[in-house]
């Protein structure tokens, strides 16, 4: 899965750079029984219609995606991990 990081706003042009990559990964790495594979590009922001219309016609699996330079304030990822519903076997304690 080639993955690229971007420092600025999501840019059309980045889609035409990763199906070049993604077809040359297909064509020359990939084994016969894989799956096609999937890029990401990862913005610093992005503007949904611009994606929306880039990807609206591309040929192979991209996602795009913004990344955050510092974490949430840490009531609010206490508040998000106490909403997740962890399987029972990994909340309690198996001494044996």
């Amino acid at each position: 899965m080639p993955v690229e990081l971007k420092i600025g706003e999501f840019k059309p042009e980045y889609v035409g750079k990763m199906q070049f990559y993604l077809g040359a990964l297909d064509e020359q790495i990939k084994l016969h029984h894989e799956n096609p594979s999937v890029g990401l590009i990862l913005c610093r922001s992005k503007k949904d219609s611009v994606v929306r219309l880039t990807l609206g016609k591309t040929h192979k699996p991209i996602k795009i995606s913004v990344y955050q330079t510092k974490l949430p304030d840490k009531k609010l990822i206490q508040q998000r991990l106490e909403k997740i519903k962890f399987p029972e076997k990994l909340l309690t304690s198996d001494s044996s």
